[in-house]
């Protein structure tokens, strides 16, 4: 099991992988630091992988799911709603390759604002 840890100003999260070429992809990238931005409830920044948009790609993504939003080569880390759900349902901007889950209570990233530094690593 690959478990990474992500720290965003005063939080900091781990969050399991799964097994998907996308997971893969991200997992050999690490370590990683971006600023973050925010759009609704969920955190997105470019990282340095470029993947296509997989054929299983999530149009609606649970609480707490990791995503690579192809369009933007962009992490995204969602906690709830963004500007485009409809009702209580976790929508990205479009498809989303998700690749892993944070553990525990994914609302902590409402404190991270835009801007902010946050950095993806491994879990020792």
């Amino acid at each position: 099991m690959r478990t990474i840890r992500i720290t965003a100003g005063a939080v900091q999260a781990t969050a399991t992988l799964n097994d998907s070429p996308t997971a893969d992809a991200i997992w050999q990238a690490l370590p990683l630091t971006a600023r973050a931005s925010t759009w609704g409830d969920e955190i997105y920044f470019s990282i340095p992988v470029n993947l296509e948009q997989a054929p299983d790609a999530k149009a609606v993504v649970a609480m707490g799911d990791l995503g690579y939003w192809a369009p933007g080569s962009a992490m995204c880390i969602f906690f709830g709603p963004t500007p485009v759900s409809r009702g209580n349902e976790i929508r990205p901007a479009s498809p989303v390759n998700v690749f892993g889950k944070l553990q525990g209570d994914a609302t902590v990233f409402k404190a991270v604002r835009s801007g902010e530094k946050i950095t993806i690593e491994r879990a020792t």
